[in-house]
């Protein structure tokens, strides 16, 4: 079976300066041209400097302990979660941590610390309309015309997908084989802001990380309707790449 991984990329141009007294946690993809970079970065590493995780229920949400100190965000925000399902996946981030933190591994972490400070400003409407410009460039749209292995591949794969989506959504999407890309329709575009919206910042969030990285909004939509599992979505989305890996290593 092809290799199934999704490359979550973090970089940053500053280390943050913690307030004192507040334990801060933050860790992030890096940037991406469609995107814009997150307003902040943490160390890669640091020392463990706790013994036990725990979560509690608070006025606005469930909160992360840290021994007896509650978890702030970068911006030294409270960081509190809307469910307890979603805490005790944090928490379990932070405690199966060994002697050394790694920031990297920690990234539904990462995404609340995004959720709660939101450090580049934006609304729902620019969430939303930043994940539905991926249509633009749809890892999926994009079709080869040779090899024929690939060409039929791509279709046997990509195509189911890109059906179901446009069945479920009831619009048109399609494929091209130019370099333009597909001609997405304006009914399309309004559609999918539609169902987008009715979503709340925290899901935009993660559905906006989640079509980044796999430069793909209906292989996301995919995986939110559950037509797709993650490991699904990461082969496809890598499906270009895998062939050309396995073409060199079985000539």
């Amino acid at each position: 079976m092809w290799r199934s991984f999704l490359r979550l990329r973090h970089a940053g141009r500053r280390f943050l300066n913690p307030p004192r007294g507040a334990l801060t946690a933050s860790v992030g993809p890096g940037p991406n041209p469609l995107t814009p970079a997150r307003a902040y970065a943490p160390p890669t590493e640091r020392k463990r400097f706790y013994q036990n995780v725990s979560i509690t229920q608070g006025e606005g949400g469930f909160e992360i302990n840290l021994d007896h100190r509650k978890l702030k965000t970068p911006q030294a925000k409270l960081f509190t979660v809307p469910s307890e399902a979603l805490a005790i996946a944090v928490a379990t981030e932070w405690d199966s941590q060994q002697d050394t933190i790694k920031f990297y591994t920690m990234h539904l972490t990462t995404l609340c610390n995004t959720s709660l400070d939101n450090p580049t400003q934006r609304n729902k409407d620019q969430l939303i309309r930043a994940a539905v410009k991926f249509l633009d460039t749809d890892t999926i749209c994009y079709r080869v015309e040779e090899p024929a292995t690939l060409v039929e591949l791509q279709k046997n794969e990509w195509d189911p997908i890109i059906e179901w989506a446009e069945k479920r959504y009831d619009v048109e999407i399609g494929s091209s084989t130019s370099i333009m890309g597909p001609s997405i329709p304006a009914r399309t575009r309004e559609v999918l802001v539609s169902h987008l919206a009715s979503y709340n910042m925290w899901a935009l969030q993660g559905i906006e990380f989640v079509v980044t990285q796999l430069k793909s909004l209906v292989l996301t939509l995919g995986l939110m309707d559950l037509r797709l599992t993650v490991e699904q979505a990461v082969l496809l989305s890598r499906l270009e790449e895998e062939y050309q890996v396995r073409s060199r290593l079985c000539p």
